[in-house]
């Protein structure tokens, strides 16, 4: 059998590398085995950012909705219970969303959560 050289499929491989890693600092955009290692580790770093920023979007929805809470004279953790007991489901989110864009609003779900 024939031997099999490599060179249009690593010659195309090292591009792909090399694209991936274009606006990187020094070697790691110019040289492939520095590129390769910075690209690795740049594509793991994004999977798990993607489920890093899941948890950051909650933390600042409970710092927005505590800041709105405590304006209207009510902790976070009481809020949120008395949610669930009038049975109010409007997730931290929208909440965030309502403390943020339309206050006489959020004011008016923490008196309904509180009367019931």
């Amino acid at each position: 059998m024939a031997r099999v050289k490599t060179g249009p499929h690593r010659h195309r491989h090292h591009k792909k590398v090399l694209k991936m890693t274009k606006g990187q600092f020094n070697s790691r955009h110019r040289l492939f085995r520095i590129a390769n290692e910075a690209m690795l580790k740049s594509l793991w770093y994004s999977y798990r950012d993607r489920r890093n920023r899941k948890r950051d979007l909650r933390r600042l929805w409970i710092a927005r909705i505590n800041a709105a809470a405590r304006m209207n004279g009510i902790t976070y953790s009481r809020f949120i219970h008395h949610m669930k007991q009038s049975e109010i489901s409007l997730n931290r989110k929208m909440l965030a969303d309502l403390a943020v864009r339309d206050p006489q609003a959020f004011s008016a779900v923490i008196e309904k959560a509180q009367s019931s």
